[in-house]
């Protein structure tokens, strides 16, 4: 792994691209990671580890949840009077 300034990236982006062939490089401003270059191959294969959000969020008709909220009596409630 690789670390640039913001300045050195900006002065010699050849430089940055020929450092992501031996992995990620980190680009940084004033002293704190800001960024991170990867090669397109690098980015496939952490996009093919993980799922997606929509996939973490998905049910499959198999998945059941049983939710049976409180009723309002339980926790003391009456409901309003208007008279």
């Amino acid at each position: 792994m690789s670390v640039m300034s913001s300045r050195e990236f900006n002065q010699d982006t050849g430089k940055a691209k020929k450092l992501t062939e031996m992995g990620p490089v980190i680009i940084t401003d004033r002293g704190k990671p800001v960024h991170v270059l990867l090669s397109f191959e690098d980015y496939q294969k952490l996009a093919r580890q993980g799922k997606t959000i929509a996939e973490m969020l998905s049910m499959n008709a198999e998945d059941d949840i049983d939710f049976d909220p409180p009723k309002l009596e339980d926790f003391g409630f009456k409901p309003a009077e208007f008279d």
